[in-house]
Order: C-alpha cells, then structure tokens, then sequence
C-alpha cells in the first residue's frame, strides 16, 4: 500500500495538487531562480491559492486541516521541486501548531485567518549568535515595561528563515533570566515587526536560496502585554519543544523530497546515458547506487510516516521525530552526493540539479535542532520510556 492510500480522499487531492503545481511550475524555473537567488515571489503566491499555508489550520479559521502523513507528502512534493519552497511553510506551520495548542482564544482569532490564507506568514526565532543547540542560555530578554503595560525585548536572533517576509514571529526569550532551572524563565512572544526590531542582514548560504535567512536584533522592541504566548510567563521552552516535533518531522519531510529527486534524476540519466555499448545502471558499481538510494529513501518514509502517524494518534514524539530527521537527513546526504557520482563529470555542472541537491542536503542535518543532538534526544528517551519494548 501506498502512503497515498492511507489518506482521505480530500487529501489524495492535496498532494496530487501540489505534485502537479511542482511539475508544471516549479521545476522549469528553479534552477535560473536558485542560481540568481531570487524570491521566488509568484511561486509563493501560487502555494497561497492552493491553501499550503492553511494546512495546520482548523476549519474554523479558514484553513484546511490535513493529517499529519498528508503534511508530510505535501512537504515532500514541495522539497521534491525545491526545497526551498518547502522551507517557506515550515516555521509557519510550527507557530500555526503552537497557537493552536496553547494560544488564548484572542490570539487565535487574531492570527490564525490571516495565516490559513498566507496573508501573514509566520517564522521562529530561536537561534541566537552565541549559541546554537542550547536554547536554555538564551540571551534574548523581555523584561516587563514600567507599569506592566508589555515588555521591552532585547537581544538578538541569527538564522530566521523567512525573517524579512514573515508578519508574525514566535520569539523565545527570557521573561525571567534569574529562574532556576532556566527553562522556568523562558517564554514565547508573538512579536511583529516594529520600532526597535531590525532585521540587520542576510546571511550567505551554501544552498537553500530564494528564501532569506537573516540575523534580527531587538533593541528596546516594545511587545503589547497580550503577545504573551498563552497569557502565562515560564512556559515557552516546553511550548517550543512541542513545535519542534512538528518542526522536525517537516524538515526529515524535506530531506524526503531532497532525496527523492536525486534518486529520480540518477535513475533516469542512469537509464539515458550509456558506456561500454549498454546503459550505465547495467555495470554493477551504479547498479548498487540506485539500490541503495532507492532502500535508503524507503526506509526513511517509512520512520518518517511512523513518526506522523503517532503525532496524530496524540502520543509524545520528539523520540521518533528525531528518528525520522536524523535518518531521513542523513539518507538525503548520502543520495545526494550518489546522485553526483551516478552523473560523472555532469554532477559537476550548474546545467544539471543535482549540485543542487548536494548543496541543500546538509540543510537538514544541521537544522532544526543537529543530527548530534537528536542522537541525545532519542538516547535519552530510550532510557525514559524503559530501553526496550515488551
């Protein structure tokens, strides 16, 4: 059974939708956009109309809620075309989850409309400058505002993807820098673009282009008292933690689509391109690429639709999250830079995608919490939940 076959029929039409608007619409453009680094301004408007951004969305709001498999291969779809697009949704789904989690009523109403349709899109803002993985020394404070009216926010934030474009931003900070233990004194604001909120630059990238990732600095930034995530200080390190199962599912969902196109263009410029009077799948050493690739991409779907099927049946999943982003990210490296090898000499050109694929792939190795640190992740859980099942 396909992963397709599990879906409703209203999501088959989904991701059916998509796969199409990547074929038709993105795949002729990518590479001229991706070199030049471009926005890719008119694919994000079309993904606005297809109702990409209003999947994690309840009905009530405008949008339209999928499972989370359905998320998935809709991600997959989109990375599978280029992964930057699929990043482009990524933090928004995150802080659609968190509001929809634990925002208060207001919060939801205000935000949720806007953000079902894609008229505010929204990113995280974890990352700081000294820090990476540790997101418990966090150095960015909010402190109440003289009369309690709100809280004036400083510090600073580096790696926010869609930073310049975003409406909304989920920002982690410190509301209590002297709490012990720290992740007491850590919140979430739902913060906007303002006086005293700079975005100070773009940074250079490897790959991931089109889409910016930049540093922000908050210098006196005033946050109405109502940006509180939830209304209650102390809780944003667990909210967070909570979105980034979300997070990590859609970035191993990512490597999915990274992976899928470079073993698709290998198989197929495989079956094309001949040496020695036969076409090269038929020498063993590509041979074994393309089963390689093909396993590892199936085994990488399958922990990645396991980890989405739990999320959905309501259990806790950072465990099998960071199972399916470890994995899946590094299966996506090894294809990618297979998909080189399987190319020859080609693999090396800007004429052909898969330099690309090689330059995305490590995307989701380091982000969305290290690969090192998802190891930590499922180690320690492994020993919470009692090391092995019965």
């Amino acid at each position: 059974m396909s992963a397709l076959d599990e879906l409703t029929a209203e999501e088959r039409l989904i991701v059916t939708t998509v796969r199409d608007f990547v074929d038709r619409q993105v795949r002729p453009v990518v590479r001229e956009l991706e070199h030049t680094d471009t926005y890719p301004e008119a694919l994000i408007a079309r993904m606005k109309e297809l109702g990409v951004f209003g999947l994690a969305v309840p009905e009530e709001f405008g949008g339209t809620p999928v499972s989370t498999p359905c998320y998935v291969l809709v991600t997959e779809e989109l990375a599978r075309g280029w992964m930057s697009l699929a990043g482009a949704m990524g933090g928004h789904t995150v802080v659609a989850k968190l509001l929809l989690h634990f925002g208060t009523p207001r919060q939801r109403r205000r935000w949720l409309p806007r953000m079902a349709t894609g008229e505010v899109r929204a990113t995280t803002a974890l990352t700081e400058p000294e820090g990476g993985s540790d997101l418990q020394a966090l150095r960015t404070v909010a402190r109440r505002a003289e009369g309690g009216d709100g809280y004036v926010v400083d510090g600073a934030k580096t790696w926010i993807t869609n930073s310049r474009r975003s409406g909304l931003i989920a920002l982690l900070c410190k509301t209590d820098p002297d709490a012990e233990p720290r992740h007491r004194g850590i919140s979430v604001l739902l913060v906007e673009h303002g006086p005293g909120l700079t975005v100070s630059r773009d940074l250079p990238k490897l790959g991931y282009k089109g889409v910016e990732s930049c540093e922000l600095t908050f210098d006196g930034y005033r946050a109405p008292a109502d940006a509180l995530l939830g209304g209650v200080e102390g809780r944003g390190f667990g909210q967070m933690m909570k979105g980034l199962e979300t997070g990590r599912l859609q970035v191993a969902a990512r490597a999915l689509g990274v992976g899928r196109a470079a073993f698709e263009d290998a198989l197929r410029y495989a079956q094309e391109r001949e040496s020695f009077g036969v076409p090269i799948w038929r020498h063993q050493s590509i041979g074994n690429y393309l089963a390689d690739m093909a396993t590892s991409l199936s085994a990488a779907r399958q922990l990645t639709l396991h980890a989405a099927r739990e999320a959905d049946a309501g259990r806790r999943v950072d465990m099998e999250a960071g199972m399916a982003k470890l994995f899946a990210s590094e299966a996506a490296m090894r294809i990618a830079l297979d998909a080189v090898r399987v190319h020859g000499g080609q693999g090396y050109s800007t004429e052909f995608d898969v330099e690309r694929y090689f330059r995305d792939a490590p995307l989701m190795i380091v982000g969305e919490g290290t690969n090192e640190i998802q190891r930590d992740v499922i180690v320690r859980q492994l020993i919470a939940r009692g090391g092995l099942e019965e």
